[in-house]
């Protein structure tokens, strides 16, 4: 019996900058794909098993996280992340056939679209009102509807020429033209991707007590065995003012010895810890790793102590000492 084809769900409609990051999933191009209206309808997709997987936008070079997706992912039904994609960014202003700027009042669009375009709005159509879209295809799209609620829209270049019933007013309208999307692709938790040496390890971390230092504990367990940070973000946790989480992503794989130290680290300070998965970097940079955080050195560590207590008479056991501290 043939095996059943790959499903994939990706933030929609068709034409978004997340299926054009789903596409460079290997077999993206022979998979059932499917769009969602939003990120947390494409992961429950992949919770209640109707999806493999789910690829959904993180991180924007210009604007940071994406926070419906750190919130989506640090609860719920545990989900591991499988890779990333990165995909450059450019925007175009579309209206109807025979709209022109100066009648626009109205723009439609992705909040993230519309944070990177509003340098060029504001020196082009000052007085335009924002319209939140869910993404920017669908922004674009609504402008086919019979009677849309808005002038014009921002999407990206491949909406507009797909679309006979759109005309772009303008081109390139980013603020930033080098800007870039990082998106990772999500699925059930399950082996993971093995190490490469150009690898990433998210982490989302409870900060289990609000008090001087508590942060400074937590980012300690990553500087003293030489983890590098490339990314760190607080986000509430909801349950009341003042309690957030951290996401985190530290360069290396789980595997590695520092990370898996480290990690352990975070476990014994926040039990909560959510490991989200260690995985290829999109951009293929090797890990520097100083020799006294290498795996050979944990090694030689760890085979150091063992033989010291090889060698005592009784060996210790460990304990907490619950003692009151000078």
């Amino acid at each position: 019996m043939p095996a059943s084809p790959v499903t994939y769900t990706f933030l929609g409609p068709v034409g978004t900058f997340t299926e054009a990051a789903l596409m460079q999933v290997p077999d993206a191009a022979d998979a059932i794909r499917i769009p969602a209206s939003n990120v947390n309808s494409a992961l429950d997709k992949v919770r209640d098993g109707s999806a493999d997987a789910a690829m959904v936008p993180i991180e924007n070079s210009v604007e940071g996280g994406v926070t419906a997706t750190l919130d989506a992912i640090a609860t719920g039904q545990e989900l591991r992340i499988l890779r990333e994609a990165l995909v450059p960014i450019s925007f175009v202003l579309v209206a109807r056939p025979g709209v022109r700027i100066e009648d626009i009042r109205r723009i439609s669009t992705h909040g993230h679209a519309w944070a990177q375009c509003r340098l060029w709005v504001d020196a082009n159509i000052p007085n335009a009102e924002y319209i939140p879209g869910s993404s920017t295809a669908a922004a674009a799209m609504g402008l086919l509807e019979a009677d849309p609620l808005y002038d014009a829209a921002i999407c990206a270049p491949i909406v507009a020429t797909e679309q006979p019933g759109l005309a772009v007013l303008a081109e390139n309208i980013g603020d930033n033209p080098g800007a870039v999307t990082r998106f990772v692709l999500v699925g059930r938790p399950g082996s993971l991707p093995e190490p490469t040496g150009a690898d990433k390890t998210t982490v989302v971390v409870p900060l289990p007590e609000d008090r001087p230092g508590a942060l400074m504990e937590i980012l300690d367990q990553f500087a003293t065995r030489g983890v590098n940070l490339s990314r760190i973000e607080s986000r509430p946790t909801g349950q009341y003012l003042g309690h957030y989480f951290f996401s985190i992503d530290a360069d290396g794989h789980v595997s590695d010895a520092r990370v898996a130290d480290a990690l352990a680290g975070l476990h014994r300070i926040s039990p909560a810890t959510r490991f989200l998965g260690s995985y290829g970097r999109a951009d293929g940079q090797r890990t520097a790793v100083a020799p006294h955080t290498s795996d050979q050195a944990f090694r030689a560590a760890h085979s150091w102590v063992k033989d010291i207590l090889g060698g005592a008479s009784v060996v210790p056991e460990y304990t907490v000492d619950a003692s009151p501290r000078a």
